[in-house]
């Protein structure tokens, strides 16, 4: 961790997005000038941000929202992330070859250069979220992407529930944990049942920066969008795009249905302590953790 007394100043980028990918770049690229200008060195946007959650309907038309590895939109990306001299987290449809598409985030280093990226591992197929026919499993595995502030575990949203994904990223050197995201709430659930989704995705991602003693950034859209399709009515994304410290305390939380753009400062230093405090790595019985590789251990055996 390459920064000023190892305080990372984290800019996140909770926004409500149209129908027009142009219209989408430009209020982010506006965000991250702003969140620079307040003294960001590192951004992080939601996931898909360049365009509406394409995902509620089985479109084959949805594919033309796709772009390839170097094309448009890393070179819009990574020049935002140069002009403004931060490390950048992205998140796009990618188009990797005929018939080949990922949920790809890519991370920009402060010179605007592609430091790494991650293929989207765990791939929902919900009522509304129909990701399977667009996106094929990553297969570049958990493993961080090194910046000049330091090594980011980046994993993209349904991968939050998975504590292997963020474990294996703390084992491999992850000094913090970065989940673009796109949740929200059917509205037609009770009040209830919402709350209990909001804080069981809040509870999830706490525990896996208890669990590895490192802070996780989580970054959502916010706002209502239309099922294209009508058969749903639906998706209200729930925003409260969050940063936790290593012992899971939050050190911020955006709205649930406005728009925010905040810069959070991580004490890097107070992190290394965490894990010296609680050295949860240290006690692991790696010996006896063999079953976690079988899908289901049969009680009866």
């Amino acid at each position: 961790m390459n920064t000023d007394n190892r305080t990372l100043r984290v800019g996140i980028v909770q926004h409500t997005f149209k129908d027009d990918v142009d219209s989408n770049r430009a209020a982010n690229i506006r965000a991250i000038e702003n969140l620079a200008a307040d003294g960001a060195q590192m951004v992080v946007l939601s996931e898909l941000h360049d365009s509406l959650y394409f995902c509620q309907t089985e479109n084959v038309d949805n594919f033309d929202l796709a772009d390839s590895i170097p094309g448009v939109f890393t070179d819009i990306y990574g020049e935002a992330a140069r002009d403004n001299s931060v490390v950048l987290v992205a998140s796009m449809f990618e188009r990797r070859a005929p018939g080949l598409y990922h949920n790809t985030a890519v991370v920009f280093d402060t010179d605007g250069s592609v430091a790494g990226t991650y293929r989207k591992m765990h791939i929902p197929d919900d009522p509304g979220f129909y990701e399977k026919f667009y996106f094929t499993p990553g297969d570049l595995g958990f493993r961080p992407v090194q910046t000049s502030l330091g090594r980011l575990g980046v994993l993209v949203c349904w991968d939050q529930w998975y504590p292997e994904a963020a474990r294996v990223m703390a084992l491999s050197g992850a000094e913090m944990l970065v989940y673009p995201t796109a949740i929200g709430w059917n509205p037609d659930d009770t009040q209830d049942e919402k709350e209990r989704q909001r804080e069981a995705w809040i509870t999830i991602q706490r525990s896996h920066a208890v669990a590895n003693g490192i802070p996780v950034i989580s970054v959502n859209r916010v706002g209502f969008e239309d099922d294209p399709s009508g058969v749903t009515s639906g998706i209200d994304f729930w925003g409260s795009s969050f940063v936790a410290g290593p012992q899971g305390e939050t050190l911020y939380m955006a709205p649930t249905t406005q728009s925010a753009e905040q810069v959070v400062e991580l004490d890097m230093v107070r992190t290394e302590n965490v894990r010296r405090w609680w050295p949860f790595l240290r006690d692991r019985r790696i010996d006896a953790y063999s079953p976690l590789m079988k899908r289901y251990i049969d009680p009866e055996v």
